[in-house]
């Protein structure tokens, strides 16, 4: 699968800005501290592997942290390692392709616990920071655009991004008073290296791919280039947003 879009050019400025990203040794969550590093921000990249982590940093210079976001104290004391955090993106996320009947608890629980509660936990953290020094701030929620429609095999994977997108409204409306913004984005089919292996298979991609107006998959800078809109000033007006970064698949 090839890409023919244009390369965009927008640059946001993060200077002085203190970022931490979660996921983010691989794929959407990579290009996401890269995309930030590269418009000033301090990032602290945060992924189980730390070899993904220790590349990532010698590529941006960014801070690493390296914890399984799957355990509840690992994911606050990680959190809390990061420091003062003005800008956070929680793209940590796990898919276990299970059909329906044949989905079990642990793979449900576990599926929960990276894709929602993990997001839940770290962002208590950063926001109780952010209040506590009177600093406003900016939250990103990586979900799906599987948050809106089903699809086979994916039961855990889509339960977990309707709760991710629901718990991003209900911190809009109680941090929003504080001034922190929280939004997310729901990309389509996105052309990861996990991805590519995923649908890489034309029998297989080309019914996704006929619903999307715009003709291909996302790339993963599709997706960290909506994220850094939602971080920036530019969208100090967006709160409790779904941003679809679909082509226009929900369209249909």
């Amino acid at each position: 699968m090839t890409s023919t879009q244009p390369v965009a050019k927008t640059h946001f400025d993060f200077s002085g800005r203190r970022a931490l990203v979660t996921g983010a040794g691989k794929g959407i969550g990579r290009e996401i501290v890269a995309l930030l590093a590269g418009c000033g921000a301090t990032v602290v990249a945060l992924s189980r592997d730390a070899g993904d982590l220790y590349s990532l940093s010698a590529e941006t210079g960014c801070e690493v942290i390296a914890a399984d976001l799957a355990d509840a104290g690992a994911a606050r004391q990680a959190a809390e390692e990061a420091g003062p955090v003005d800008l956070l993106v929680n793209n940590a996320g796990i898919s276990i392709l299970q059909p329906f009947l044949d989905t079990t608890p642990e793979a449900f629980d576990q599926t929960q616990a990276v894709n929602v509660r993990a997001a839940l936990i770290v962002g208590q953290v950063v926001a109780r920071g952010l209040i506590g020094r009177g600093a406003a701030g900016a939250i990103v929620n990586v979900s799906s655009q599987s948050s809106s429609v089903g699809l086979p095999n994916h039961a855990a994977y889509c339960a977990s991004k309707g709760a991710l997108d629901q718990l991003t409204r209900v911190m809009a409306i109680e941090l929003g008073p504080h001034g922190i913004r929280v939004n997310a984005v729901n990309p389509t089919v996105t052309l990861t290296p996990m991805g590519v292996m995923a649908w890489g298979d034309p029998a297989k991609s080309a019914p996704m791919l006929a619903r999307i107006p715009l003709g291909r998959f996302a790339q993963p800078r599709d997706v960290a280039q909506a994220v850094a809109y939602l971080l920036s000033d530019a969208a100090g007006m967006v709160n409790g947003v779904m941003l679809p970064v679909d082509g226009g698949f929900l369209s249909n």
